[in-house]
Formats: C-alpha cells, sequence, structure tokens
C-alpha cells in the first residue's frame, strides 16, 4: 500500500469519492447524463429550462401541467432539490425529470426543479443557498410581473410546497426553516416533503463535514437541527419518507421524532417502505412501493388545506 507521501496515496475515502494527498478528487460515479427539457405530448406537461442567477450559476427546469384556462388557472407549486450526496447528480437527468413530470401532470401543479452547485466546483453551503435564490426568484412573481410568464400567469404562490429526495430533502429542511424564521411576502408555504433525507448521525457525516468548510462539526445545525430551529419550520404539513432497508432511515425517523416534540404546531406523518434501499423509486418507477411513494407524494399536494390532526406513521 502506498505510504501517505506517495504521489498517489489516498488519505480520505467517503462514500460518494476519495481524496488524494496531492487535492485530486476520484468520484466513483460517472456525471449525471442530462437530457433537454421537452413538451411530452402524453401527459401534456411541457418543461423548461430558467436561468435563476448568472453570478453564481443557478438554474432550474420548470414543468407545468396541461393549461385548459389559459386565463384563469391557477396552479400550486412545488420547487424541488435532487439528491446526490450534495456532489453528484442534476435536476437535468432523466430519473428527476421523469419524476418532476409526473409530479407536475398527476397533482395538477407547476413544479420549479434547481440545478444547485455542487462540491467540488461549489462547496457546501452553495446547495443551500442557491436554493434559497431559487425560492426568493419564484416569490418575486407575486405580483405576476417576475421573469417567468408561466409563474406570472399560473402559479399559485398561496398554495407553495418544498419537497427533495436525500441531499435535496436536507436542503428542503433549511429552506422551510428560512421561510419560519424570516418569512417570504407573498408566499403561503403549505407543506414540505422529504423522502429518504439526510441528517446527521450517518456514516455520510464526516463527508458532508469535509465538502463544508465553514461548518460547526457533527452538531452543526444543518446536520442536527436543534429543537428551537424545528418549532420556527415554516409550513403547515411534513411528509417524511423512509426505507428500511436504507442506511439514512435512521436520520429521517429521528428528524421525525424531533420535529414532534419540538413544540411545532403543524402534522407531521412519517411512511416508511419494507425492505426498500434508498432512493429506489427513481431506480425502479414502476415498482409496487414506487407507484405508492409517487401516490402519497402527489396526494400531499392535491389534498385540502386543513387544520393539523394527529401526527401519523405508516408502513407499507
Amino acid at each position: 500500500m502506498a505510504s501517505s507521501s506517495s504521489p498517489k496515496a489516498i488519505i480520505k475515502e467517503f462514500p460518494f469519492f476519495r481524496v488524494y494527498n496531492d487535492g485530486r478528487l476520484e468520484f466513483f460515479r460517472p456525471p449525471s447524463i442530462k437530457i433537454p427539457p421537452f413538451d411530452d405530448p402524453i401527459s401534456g406537461v411541457r418543461s423548461k429550462d430558467v436561468v435563476i442567477s448568472s453570478q453564481p450559476t443557478v438554474s432550474a427546469r420548470i414543468f407545468i401541467p396541461k393549461v385548459t384556462n389559459p386565463d384563469k388557472q391557477k396552479f400550486p407549486l412545488l420547487l424541488y432539490m435532487h439528491g446526490g450526496g450534495f456532489c453528484t447528480f442534476s435536476a437535468f437527468a432523466k430519473p428527476y425529470h421523469d419524476f418532476c413530470n409526473t409530479v407536475s401532470s398527476q397533482a395538477n401543479a407547476i413544479v420549479v426543479s434547481v440545478e444547485y452547485g455542487l462540491f467540488p466546483d461549489r462547496p457546501i453551503p452553495a446547495c443551500y443557498e442557491d436554493s434559497w435564490a431559487a425560492l426568493k426568484w419564484v416569490a418575486s412573481h407575486v405580483s405576476g410581473n417576475g421573469p417567468d410568464p408561466w409563474l406570472n400567469h399560473h402559479a399559485d404562490l398561496g398554495r407553495v410546497f418544498i419537497g427533495g429526495d436525500s441531499a435535496g430533502g436536507n436542503i428542503a429542511h433549511t429552506l422551510a426553516l428560512r421561510v419560519g424564521s424570516i418569512g417570504l411576502p407573498g408566499v403561503n408555504l403549505v407543506g414540505v416533503t422529504m423522502v429518504h433525507p439526510f441528517f446527521g448521525g450517518t456514516e455520510d457525516d464526516e463527508m458532508w463535514l469535509y465538502m463544508c468548510a465553514s461548518n460547526d462539526g457533527p452538531q452543526d445545525p444543518r446536520m442536527k437541527p436543534p429543537a428551537e430551529d424545528l418549532a420556527r419550520l415554516g409550513g403547515e404539513r411534513v411528509l417524511i419518507f423512509v426505507a428500511e432497508r436504507d442506511y439514512l432511515c435512521p436520520a429521517g425517523k429521528n428528524y421525525y421524532e424531533e420535529l414532534k416534540k419540538s413544540g411545532w404546531k403543524g402534522r407531521v406523518e412519517l411512511v416508511e417502505h419494507l425492505d426498500e434501499k434508498h432512493v429506489f423509486y427513481l431506480r425502479n418507477p414502476t415498482c409496487t412501493n414506487a407507484l405508492e411513494l409517487t401516490n402519497k407524494f402527489i396526494s400531499f399536494i392535491k389534498q385540502n388545506n386543513g387544520s393539523p390532526r394527529n401526527n401519523i406513521e405508516s408502513k407499507y
């Protein structure tokens, strides 16, 4: 084995990449294959890419369902953040395009899927700041004079949802916390969905700390939200999905329990899929549990707003 002084010595190895002593990084997965936006003739959903910011570069893919009344039709809006360990994958990758297309069609919602900055080109906290910039960009359409005509004419910013999977679930939490703490004029955050979210207490902790030079250690509130943060969470409802064989499952369950104990006044629901692994619904979207997860995600957006009910746990 090479010594640490060798020009090719590995000094750190994480789930997504290894670090060599000369500073070089080797990622274990190839870059995501991206597909262009298109109008889906089957679902009727249209999609396009937009620039959120040029400095730094932030973009998004917008999905809009079939419009039957161009003058009056308003849709709820979902801001979605993809997963990938804060260092890989893309909103423009086929699994995420297909998922957002399905949600837009079946939930009858506009979906804004964020292409945020990834490590190492843009280390953490770029992912959080880029996603917040995307949410503020959405809010800029509240008076109907924002930069995008789809949102100006058809987005109901009184029905906004934030969602994400894995790393994106963690980002969704930070956005909901900001909304709950400082507000976002004109935007009513109804609910937050987190699918197999990353939080502290797993083998990924050290990798997150490495990717975020300005951190507060293992207790960093972005990894391990304290009760006072959870109590300020924006939104009326939270839906958390976990998978039994996912190494992030305990982190998602712990977030659920801590949110219940925090004094937050909304309703939180935990859904666990037995004998399933991390983001199984993206790998095998037509399996029974994947269809159930997607339908539950969609129902969360479609259901009527109401007063908080008892907390719920479900297993499938």
